[in-house]
């Protein structure tokens, strides 16, 4: 019998402690349970040296502690969608989503949400998750969802489809179009905006690319105009949008999907 090793993540002890013992009474499913996405996080990597990978992470969508937590693991805020404010008082389980499949790429992971929301459910998919399951369901539908995900199925309750189909639409809208903007940028204004994504001012930009700072305030005051908008902040959130990576510190501009390397 092929064994399903399920890690349980939430802050709620009895909680989750109640679901890991209700889940560790079918035959063929073995169990743990961890409280916050640090601790989840360790779990997956302890396991992974062992050579004992969990198949599904089951992570509880209003995990405490906040992205902090996850980014002090080294995990990435995924609360909202590409360039959309994070949603206030989330992000946390689904931050969670996108970190674990970092650490062990195989593991589905399964959102538990105690009310349906098309937008988080949407990002939830967009950071990785197979599936979004109210935490009251029964234990017979998660098992369904636990197996089902573990086909490559993506589990999402009926009432959420036509909101989650629409969010998603929606950010491939927005990301379209800021490729679009992003691609009629020169190599050289590029350079600049990854720079611009990773942070750096005026000066940092001029003595990393070997410009003067006039310059360099030319190719960004260009960016700006190209893009069609009106500060570096909402440039960075453009960029973002379109993919665009922050300037590797240590080595060469890099840029996610695009053309600098």
């Amino acid at each position: 019998m092929t064994r399903i090793r399920v890690l349980v993540v939430d802050d709620h002890r009895i909680f989750a402690e109640s679901l890991a013992a209700a889940l560790a009474a079918e035959q063929d499913v073995d169990v743990a349970a961890a409280g916050s996405a640090p601790a989840a996080l360790r779990s997956l990597e302890r396991s992974a040296s062992e050579g004992r990978r969990f198949d599904v992470l089951l992570a509880d969508a209003d995990l405490g502690g906040g992205d902090a937590a996850v980014a002090r693991a080294g995990g990435v805020a995924a609360g909202s969608l590409p360039g959309q404010p994070a949603v206030n008082g989330t992000g946390d389980g689904i931050s969670l989503v996108a970190r674990a499949r970092s650490v062990q790429p195989g593991v589905r992971t399964v959102v538990l949400a105690e009310r349906d929301d098309p937008r988080r459910a949407a990002a939830a998919l967009q950071a990785g998750a197979s599936g979004w399951v109210a935490k009251d369901c029964s234990l017979s539908r998660l098992l369904v969802v636990v197996r089902g995900v573990l086909r490559d199925e993506t589990h999402l309750p009926p009432a959420l489809l036509t909101g989650v189909l629409r969010e998603l639409t929606a950010a491939r809208k927005h990301r379209t179009e800021s490729e679009r903007l992003v691609e009629s940028l020169t190599p050289r204004e590029r350079e600049v905006l990854c720079c611009m994504v990773a942070g750096l001012g005026r000066k940092a930009v001029a003595e990393r690319l070997y410009l003067s700072p006039h310059t360099v305030r030319t190719h960004m005051q260009n960016v700006l105009g190209k893009l069609g908008v009106h500060s570096t902040l909402a440039a960075v959130a453009l960029a973002r949008r379109a993919g665009v990576g922050p300037a590797d510190l240590a080595g060469d501009v890099v840029e996610r999907g695009g053309q600098l390397a």
